[in-house]
């Protein structure tokens, strides 16, 4: 942990992380500390960047993203240029939802969200695979999710 984290400032980050609208006079409550010390401590941890924002966690099945999908991507040559061109295609892609560079076999990583098989196949043959800087392209569809995130560890390792 890093040093300037206590225990109110960790517990205070763990409520957060599990409800993003408490109100300090709620958070205080949770862990026994003023309200005023949790807003100040709120305050900083926000100012130094533990805390980057708040969110609404949306139901994607609700909005009619029925189909989650981990798709794979080779890179068609392998230097600076082209992974930038293939950072900011999918910068700009609102389906995918994570991504990842890799080491080993893939280069990257996409966590997906589309409608339906149709939108899968609009995702992948009409945007991914006709850009320049992609080789080959490997889906797998999420048949069932075993645990989504719910937030950083903030004890044990």
């Amino acid at each position: 942990m890093p040093e300037q984290l206590d225990g109110f400032d960790l517990k205070i980050l763990a409520e957060l992380q599990s409800d993003g609208r408490l109100t300090n006079i709620e958070l205080s409550e949770r862990i026994a500390l003023s309200a005023s010390q949790c807003s100040r401590r709120r305050t900083r941890l926000e100012a130094e960047g533990f805390i980057r924002g708040y969110q609404a966690n949306l139901d994607p099945e609700r909005l009619g993203l029925n189909l989650l999908v981990v798709i794979s991507v080779t890179l068609a040559t392998h230097n600076r240029d082209n992974a930038r061109r293939f950072a900011q295609l999918v910068n700009g892609l609102p389906e995918v939802l994570e991504a990842y560079a890799l080491t080993g076999e893939m280069d990257y990583h996409l966590k997906v969200a589309t409608r339906g098989l149709a939108g899968l196949s609009r995702f992948v043959n009409d945007v991914l695979l006709p850009h320049e800087s992609v080789q080959h392209v490997k889906t797998s569809i999420v048949l069932n999710t075993l645990k989504n995130f719910k937030g950083y560890p903030l004890t044990g390792s």
